[in-house]
């Protein structure tokens, strides 16, 4: 993404035309917030190009629409608000370590509160039910990243084999759609950090030690030798 200026709109000075520029990513950032603000639908061109600082004319030039638009301020946000894939040495670790993170973000003062992805497309009407389809596949990408996350730990021994890693991750995907209205309803960043100790005490318990047979083996988990 370049942050060389965009032309706006040219005009002309006596026989010299004269060219209007405006920087495309801050346009682009304030774009983004009003998204964020306001959602898909509610946004309208108006507001946009008064939050950009832009005309019309000059929008259209540089984005395309309101639906490219805002395809580019969801690949901004992800790139520089979204929460990665939850990562460390164990699933468990690295989830409530994603859920003190989203905490710290949603009620960030620097930016709007919540989430982009979960709100942004909650009111859309029939016309821009491809958006609402496209940030679903977004929250459905995250929530398969918790699932294999937990399908580690389930493997390495660490969680029981019976435990349903799709189940648990679409609990904690609930969790963190929930911390994102809690976020919008104006609750501070302590007591996101509670529901998220609260969600992780939902942890299913790590299996028994393996025990040592009578025959001097060690005993593995169900179905192993």
């Amino acid at each position: 993404m370049s942050s060389a200026n965009t032309p706006s709109k040219v005009t002309k000075r006596g026989d010299k035309p004269t060219r209007r520029a405006f920087d495309r990513d801050q346009a682009l950032a304030a774009a983004l917030r009003e998204f964020w603000t306001h959602g898909y639908d509610t946004t309208s061109i108006a507001s946009l190009t008064e939050a950009m600082g832009i005309r019309p004319p000059s929008l259209y030039a540089a984005f395309g629409d309101k639906r490219q638009l805002f395809e580019e301020a969801v690949e901004l946000y992800a790139h520089t608000y979204g929460a990665a894939p939850p990562h460390g040495s164990d699933a468990r670790s690295a989830i409530a370590a994603m859920l003190q993170h989203l905490a710290a973000n949603y009620t960030d003062p620097s930016h709007p509160p919540g989430c982009l992805i979960i709100s942004a497309a909650t009111n859309c009407g029939p016309g821009s039910q491809d958006i609402k389809a496209k940030l679903r596949a977004m929250r459905e990408e995250a929530k398969a990243a918790i699932a294999s996350c937990i399908r580690g730990d389930i493997d390495a021994g660490r969680l029981p084999a019976a435990t349903d890693a799709d189940g648990l991750a679409a609990f904690y995907a609930a969790v963190i759609q929930g911390m994102n209205q809690q976020a919008c309803d104006g609750v501070d960043r302590k007591t996101l950090q509670r529901i998220a100790d609260a969600a992780m005490a939902a942890w299913p318990a790590a299996p028994p030690p393996a025990t040592t047979s009578a025959t001097g083996r060690r005993a593995g988990r169900p179905g192993q030798p």
